[in-house]
């Protein structure tokens, strides 16, 4: 015999239409009454039926998450942020992969979008038509992504690239350098703005190496081009990069942070257990799933338009960066020119 909402109102000693409220405006519900619920529901072995609640509410209880790539370490906690909140409002979140391709994403909204309440977007590389396209299929909300027309939340740079920069300017570093990321990539696009600004006010050289993949071979390239440099520290686009460039300069003979100090971006779990701990911006990644999902769940409006929510970020030194070498242009006699 199927069982219903009848049985688990029983169950939980409480009356249909709050077993009904917990599975669909879990909100309204309180929390003690919300978990009596769902351990009745789960004693009883009973599961509401999506379809039949769609039709009835218009809603799936369901939102989807597009990443450019799972094996990024940035991801999952946005994804642990967004999966918790989904959880507290009785919702279930569908994640997917675009294979760090933006013309992968469109279709994936596509499939995605007659399943779902709306969709998450992280770090999406998609045009500003390609955006207003996905839009008119389903409620959008971004994650490290500015967008005129979509509501999102994104990293503030400030105050962690600037407390970077000044940090190795006190440690005597004047020439710094920056191994971006795709030239696609807003973020991106920001930090170098920023950069230039502070190293500008502080009276700091620096030096754009170039946008590179953000990926372990991207940072691996990023430190061949920071060796035909003569720059003494380097900030990176994100930390799986910065760790690859420093197992690359290590490869050539090249101390860090003895010759040269390293910077990443996100501070990934990783960061602090390698040898030397990495320096870090550190990126409030589980906020930022978190308030995804809440940017969708309230239709990402307010009266002054979509709502745009900069979470800040804040530099965390560790081992990766040092006084700046002295006699910096011997590392460049010891290690010379690395094959291309």
């Amino acid at each position: 015999m199927a069982i219903t909402l009848k049985d688990v109102a029983a169950r939980a000693g409480v009356s249909i239409a709050t077993v009904s409220r917990v599975f669909q405006r879990p909100e309204m519900v309180g929390e003690s009454t919300r978990e009596r619920v769902r351990a009745a529901a789960a004693d009883l072995g009973y599961s509401p039926n999506r379809t039949a609640r769609a039709l009835i509410t218009g809603r799936y209880g369901v939102y989807g998450v597009i990443v450019p790539d799972l094996e990024n370490p940035f991801f999952p906690a946005v994804l642990k942020g967004a999966q918790a909140r989904a959880h507290h409002v009785g919702a279930q979140l569908l994640i997917t992969d675009a294979g760090e391709s933006p013309e992968g994403e469109l279709p994936l909204v596509r499939t995605l979008a007659g399943q779902v309440d709306g969709i998450v977007l992280c770090s999406s590389r998609m045009d500003e038509s390609a955006l207003e396209e996905a839009a008119s299929m389903t409620p959008l909300s971004l994650v490290n992504r500015v967008s005129p027309d979509l509501p999102g939340v994104f990293a503030d740079v400030t105050p962690g690239i600037p407390a970077a920069i000044r940090h190795l300017r006190r440690m005597g570093h004047r020439r710094l350098g920056y191994v971006g990321g795709p030239g696609v990539s807003r973020s991106d696009t920001v930090r170098r703005a920023v950069i230039e600004e502070i190293c500008a006010e502080i009276g700091t050289e620096w030096t754009d190496l170039g946008s590179f993949a953000p990926t372990v071979e991207g940072g691996r390239q990023g430190a061949e081009a920071v060796l035909q440099t003569d720059v003494t520290a380097v900030l990176v686009y994100n930390d799986l990069m910065a760790l690859a460039l420093m197992e690359r300069l290590r490869g050539f003979g090249v101390a860090v942070p003895g010759q040269i100090s390293v910077v990443g971006w996100d501070d990934i779990e990783f960061a602090a257990l390698v040898t030397p701990g990495l320096s870090t911006v550190r990126v409030p990644r589980y906020e930022m799933g978190v308030q995804a999902v809440d940017l969708l769940r309230r239709d990402g409006g307010t009266s002054d338009g979509p709502a745009r929510i900069g979470l800040p970020t804040r530099f965390v030194p560790r081992g990766s960066t040092a006084t700046a070498a002295e006699h910096y242009g011997e590392l460049h006699e010891r290690s010379g020119r690395p094959d291309r």
